[in-house]
């Protein structure tokens, strides 16, 4: 890691529920550019038990009027990532916030303006380009194999066919719904590989019993090219199809929808266990190509290793040595007009 160790970023979260103890947490300690200070913990304290030198708050507004604390983690219910990010940025905090950034093109404009005035950075907490899955169909594509791309099929199923206890998901406040919820991932992988759509053309559907959000989504994408991308959810999928299905002229790429990230940290597994971060063969991607007089070839593709750290990297070298972040405004704003269109 290319770090400054002169430059240590006091961070604190400000919520300790799945995403803080998982997707945040072993990070920020893991990374020797970072001080996980505080966490909020409005009700059960159960952070000191995991990171015994933290200071555990009561309320959002406690962590952030912490003037040693640099970078604000907000992790909270997606209906509130606008409110917590402005208010943090008002208290002169860098901010990673997590999908969706926020509800609306508008709220992120304004929110890009309040940090511009007061000189401090936002980082959007797109984890899914650094999943083992995405980062091996990203290197297949590079290869060139496929030749050039004609269709491209990306998914995110799950199956859960009743109304989950989560209400900022499954009420009709603002930035619900699985559009809100998954859209985020999918479209920032497409954006991220293939840039800002000519057009789009976007299908939403309500198919639970007694479901008030959209729990189905389907998202046509056109490109340069003639190439066509299409990302698609469902809460209503038993058996799970690949989360990756690409075709081009020479070739067809398929992959599983797998990282074993969040599973191995869940069952407390360290960062610098080496086992960390690696797929079983049963994961690996089928890549199946034509050569010039017509022979077929199917070739096995060994996952990628998955790692979180380097976006806590690039967040580092961001603040202490002013390098480019590498998911940009730009990014986040084609993402929003698609979702809230």
């Amino acid at each position: 890691m290319d770090t400054n160790i002169n430059k240590t970023i006091n961070a604190g979260l400000l919520a300790y529920g799945m995403s803080g103890k998982v997707f945040h947490a072993p990070f920020l300690q893991a990374h020797s550019g970072f001080n996980l200070k505080a966490i909020v913990e409005r009700s059960h304290k159960n952070a000191v038990n995991d990171y015994p030198n933290i200071t555990s708050y009561n309320s959002v507004d406690e962590l952030l009027n912490d003037e040693e604390i640099e970078l604000v983690v907000i992790n909270t219910p997606n209906n509130l990532h606008y409110e917590h990010s402005k208010a943090a940025l008002t208290r002169y905090k860098h901010i990673l916030v997590e999908k969706p950034f926020t509800a609306t093109v508008a709220q992120a404009k304004e929110l890009f303006e309040l940090a511009d005035s007061v000189g401090k950075q936002i980082f959007f907490y797109q984890n899914r380009r650094w999943d083992s899955d995405f980062t091996s169909v990203k290197k297949v594509i590079e290869s060139g194999k496929l030749g050039k791309l004609v269709e491209v099929h990306l998914r995110y199923d799950r199956y859960r066919n009743v109304i989950g206890p989560k209400a900022f998901k499954e009420n009709p406040v603002e930035a619900s719904g699985l559009l809100y919820d998954l859209g985020p991932h999918l479209l920032d992988q497409v954006i991220c590989l293939f840039g800002k759509p000519l057009s789009f053309h976007k299908i939403l559907g309500k198919n639970r019993v007694g479901t008030l959000v959209d729990d189905y989504f389907s998202i046509q994408l056109s490109y340069p090219d003639s190439v066509n991308i299409f990302v698609t959810s469902s809460m209503l999928v038993v058996n799970p199809q690949p989360g990756f299905v690409l075709h081009g002229v020479n070739g067809s790429f398929i992959k599983q929808r797998t990282d074993i990230q969040e599973e191995q940290l869940l069952a407390g597994m360290k960062l610098t266990d080496p086992a960390y971060g690696i797929e079983s063969e049963s994961k690996d991607g089928l890549l199946t190509t034509i050569d010039a007089e017509g022979n077929k070839t199917e070739e096995k593709i060994p996952s990628e290793v998955g790692s979180y750290l380097p976006l806590f990297e690039a967040i580092y070298q961001a603040i202490a040595n002013n390098k480019p972040y590498p998911v940009t405004r730009e990014h986040v704003l084609t993402q929003l007009e698609i979702i809230e269109s």
